[in-house]
């Protein structure tokens, strides 16, 4: 059975393509997302969900984060910074989570420097660019 892999964006992401392209580039997620299922169809079956609601991220990784044929890759966006109660729910499930960002955190304005994330994820990604989301399936693919 081909492991399920679950990409969660959080807030603005669905603005990929737009939002400030100097950081975050011009592709669409979604445009991205289709040439990852390509990459990936033989291996992995991927899913894709986005919210700007920081419940309905908690309520997706509760549905999905109980199997042990589930990854997630979760970018929650700025929750990273200000969200304990995302980082509980990631606690309490049992599929492996990891963090990925666009842009790297560390070197950006201070207050993103912390995420509440990293310390409760199997693995953090940052600063690859959309090609965080692809080493991440990589991780979760031998995890």
């Amino acid at each position: 059975m081909k492991k399920e892999i679950y990409i969660i964006n959080g807030p603005n992401l669905n603005l990929l393509g737009k939002r400030e392209p100097e950081i975050y580039g011009t592709q669409s997620f979604e445009a991205y997302f289709s040439e990852l299922q390509l990459h990936f169809e033989k291996q992995t079956t991927l899913h894709y969900f986005q919210s700007n609601h920081e419940g309905a991220l908690i309520d997706k990784l509760q549905e999905i984060g109980f199997s042990e044929q589930n990854g997630i890759i979760l970018n929650a966006g700025g929750y990273t910074h200000t969200s304990i109660a995302l980082a509980d729910c990631i606690s309490a499930i049992t599929s492996p989570v990891i963090e990925v960002h666009i842009s790297d955190i560390k070197k950006r304005e201070s207050f993103r420097h912390h995420s509440y994330l990293e310390d409760v994820c199997y693995a953090s990604i940052m600063g690859q660019g959309l090609k965080g989301y692809q080493m991440a399936i990589d991780v979760l693919l031998l995890a």
